[in-house]
């Protein structure tokens, strides 16, 4: 037997065992009751504090979801030999983990959303890990011909949505962990955190395309502002005819928040029409820039109940108008409406660039940290501002580090550099640097390095199994 069939079959062995833990723990879950008899009529969570059980679970499945599955992702993409040990070591963490959330003692839960989307997600895992035994077992005959390159895109989408699928149960973690969001609270809960996790979201698809997806946008033949619009627009009808109960009496700040909605489907508009030249090139605006630096303000203005949910309302409009006003001096003189620094050097970057995607991030979890029973909470504790809003800018930066970080794992896989061979000092070019001055050959720069590598690595859809896929077509 070839050697490779050795290491597969011994993957295979360690994730079908995997996959019957998994199942147990599926069955362990549905047998186990939960107690609510300390529970207060009327609350969601009884006094108790939250035990080391718990505590254990929470740092076990942050580390195996927040941070195992995404490099395990990435790994994946790029193809590494590390990709399915890092996913099977977050596999046993989390579900490990999972046995945990439901033997603590202490502190007890009424029936909540985490505990019902955490079948859901684990659903998702078994499904991957299934998918993956299939295709570690390199079956290519017959009908396994046929299916491989399904089975492949299906691994790499199950892949990706993870990661969003664990960043909803962390919010739902958080959010039945202290009791929150119920009652006449769960509207406000609703705007806050899915605005917030927006925020987040625009910030980290701004850092992708800032750091490795430029020669993807080139290739879509539209500028970055055009699909920024068009999503601003979307997100505006959807606030236009939500924020408020058509046919009920106009209440609290529903005028405000549907003014928003309009202002950013009329701006989305404009910005989708500004993005293309008269000859249907690409062309830069500031339009979202604007929508930003708009939205900011008006939520810098919110009226509320305390003192301490002012400021932090207040900041954190601050930090958004500072996104967008970041975002229109980028576009307008930092880029002067290029794409790029150097259009030549694709991997050219100006340090400015990393503000508007990092107060994203800030703004982001500034409003997901401002609901109302959050600022009470803290209000009570005699918890200051400044500290609060201190802690909420730490957190956006280790996010900010993270998504760095795997951004530059892929990068330097994806597009390896070449220090055997220098590039050349543009001093001893000609003025169109055909040639050097010294008679030897133009040495290609990373632009022409990454164009040409840039059809062997896709940004939105690489998958780690392609290889394989087409050897199989060959034979």
């Amino acid at each position: 037997m070839p050697a490779r069939w050795h290491g597969a079959v011994s993957w295979t062995k360690s994730l079908g065992g995997l996959g019957i833990l998994l199942l147990l723990a599926a069955g362990r879950i549905e047998a186990h009751e939960h107690h609510d008899d300390k529970i207060p009529e009327g609350a969601a969570i009884s006094p108790d504090p939250l035990d080391s059980i718990v505590w254990t679970h929470i740092l076990i499945q942050i580390f195996a979801w927040g941070i195992l599955f995404p490099t395990g992702m990435v790994l994946g993409i790029v193809r590494s030999r590390w990709h399915v040990p890092v996913q099977s070591l977050g596999t046993v963490l989390s579900v490990v983990g999972y046995f945990l959330g439901h033997a603590h003692k202490g502190r007890q839960f009424a029936s909540n959303v985490h505990a019902t989307f955490a079948p859901v997600l684990m659903l998702l895992l078994l499904t991957q890990v299934a998918l993956g035994i299939y295709l570690k077992l390199h079956l290519e005959k017959g009908i396994n011909g046929k299916i491989r390159r399904s089975v492949v895109i299906c691994h790499g989408i199950i892949g990706k949505v993870l990661p969003v699928g664990a960043w909803v149960q962390f919010l739902f973690g958080g959010i039945t962990a202290m009791g929150f969001c119920r009652g006449d609270h769960l509207g406000q809960c609703l705007a806050h955190f899915i605005m917030g996790s927006a925020f987040i979201g625009y910030g980290i698809v701004l850092t992708l395309l800032l750091l490795v997806g430029q020669f993807w946008l080139r290739r879509t033949g539209r500028s970055q502002e055009f699909f920024d619009s068009l999503i601003i627009a979307a997100w505006g009808c959807v606030n236009t005819f939500t924020e408020h109960r058509w046919g009920g009496p106009w209440v609290h700040n529903d005028l405000q928040h549907t003014a928003m909605g309009i202002i950013w489907w009329c701006a989305g508009l404009v910005g989708i029409w500004l993005s293309r030249k008269r000859d249907g090139r690409p062309k830069r605006n500031v339009i979202p820039g604007v929508v930003i630096l708009l939205t900011g303000y008006a939520m810098s203005s919110h009226p509320q109940n305390l003192p301490l949910s002012t400021m932090v309302h207040t900041v954190f409009g601050y930090t958004l108008m500072g996104a967008g006003l970041t975002r229109i001096i980028e576009i307008s003189f930092v880029l002067q409406d290029k794409n790029t620094v150097d259009d030549k050097d694709g991997e050219a970057t100006n340090s400015f660039q990393y503000l508007p995607p990092f107060l994203l991030y800030a703004s982001g979890f500034l409003f997901m940290g401002a609901t109302e029973e959050q600022m009470q909470l803290l209000s009570d504790a005699g918890v200051t501002h400044v500290a609060y809003i201190l802690i909420l800018y730490s957190i956006a930066f280790l996010l900010f580090l993270f998504v760095n970080m795997l951004l530059h794992l892929y990068a330097v896989h994806a597009w390896p550099t070449t220090p055997s061979k220098p590039r050349p000092d543009p001093e001893s070019q000609h003025v169109n640097g055909a040639a050097l001055a010294n008679g030897h050959a133009r040495i290609p720069n990373a632009a022409d390095r990454q164009i040409r590598d840039a059809e062997e690595f896709e940004l939105e859809g690489l998958m780690s199994d392609d290889e394989d896929v087409g050897k199989d077509a060959h034979r």
